[in-house]
């Protein structure tokens, strides 16, 4: 997509003071995806030279919100812990082509806030926090699930940045079961819900996304009974946060949803 109205591109290495119009470039890949004509300025993150993931000496991750879906596979490759293989299926979540997989980050994701984003899916199953840094420089921490608040819809201020997201060990430690459905084979996610269980108690943490407009993570001392697991997600997901659209009804979604934390809850007890 030719952005024709954006008539300059600026180093985000050389801040200038932020204006209605401007946006924050990192993939591009939403972007020049479809016509954006309220943009008159991109504030391009491609030379920041931001490492797209490290570990931390307390077992932490932190993810660059310039990583990509490429690097981010790349690294969980070699990690030695529990939840690597939940990287690789969320990366493959994206059902994308090469150049998109290349060139989307894990912050645009985040950012776009779009329910199918399987970037805020891993991010908010493992309990990733995001670092949000506003434009005089202050910084604030707010958790993944707290960060998306609808479909389309985040907590970012004007000219605020999202600079990483940052998993904890506890959650890196944890079994993980995933489950993911569409309404075609190679179809948009209409569904995805994955269960993380801690080695250490035995609590068990269920997240929904793509069914519904925002994450929803529900933690459980221990593995639930297959009926409060039922009751605990038809309590934190109101009826009208149901995703509704063409790629699967509430009804749909709702059903599905329930049968795959079900088959979770089995997997993991």
């Amino acid at each position: 997509m030719d952005l024709n109205t954006v008539v300059e591109i600026r180093d985000a290495r050389h801040p200038a003071p932020w204006r209605p119009g401007d946006a924050w470039l990192g993939g591009g890949t939403y972007l020049f995806s479809e016509p954006q004509p309220q943009l008159r300025r991109l504030i391009d993150l491609g030379r920041t030279g931001w490492t797209p993931v490290q570990q931390h000496p307390d077992g932490s991750l932190e993810i660059a919100a310039t990583c990509t879906i490429a690097q981010l596979s790349e690294f969980a490759k070699g990690l030695a812990i529990a939840a690597a293989p939940l990287f690789e299926q969320c990366c493959r979540a994206f059902l994308a082509s090469f150049k998109i997989w290349n060139m989307a980050t894990v912050g645009g994701n985040l950012c776009t806030a779009l329910p199918a984003g399987p970037m805020t899916s891993l991010t908010a199953a493992l309990d990733g926090e995001t670092l949000l840094i506003a434009q005089d420089g202050a910084r604030r921490r707010v958790r993944v699930t707290d960060f998306v608040t609808g479909a389309g819809r985040q907590v970012l201020a004007a000219g605020e940045l999202l600079r990483s997201v940052t998993v904890p060990a506890r959650t890196l430690a944890c079994r993980t079961a995933f489950r993911q459905a569409s309404l075609s084979g190679l179809g948009r996610s209409g569904v995805l819900v994955i269960g993380a269980s801690s080695p250490l108690d035995g609590a068990l943490a269920i997240t929904v996304t793509a069914s519904t407009v925002r994450p929803v993570r529900i933690w459980f001392p221990l593995s639930p009974t297959a009926e409060a697991l039922r009751a605990a997600i038809g309590s934190a997901v109101a009826d009208d946060e149901w995703c509704d659209d063409i790629h699967g009804l509430p009804e749909w979604r709702r059903h599905m949803t329930f049968r795959c934390a079900e088959e979770i809850r089995r997997e993991l007890a």
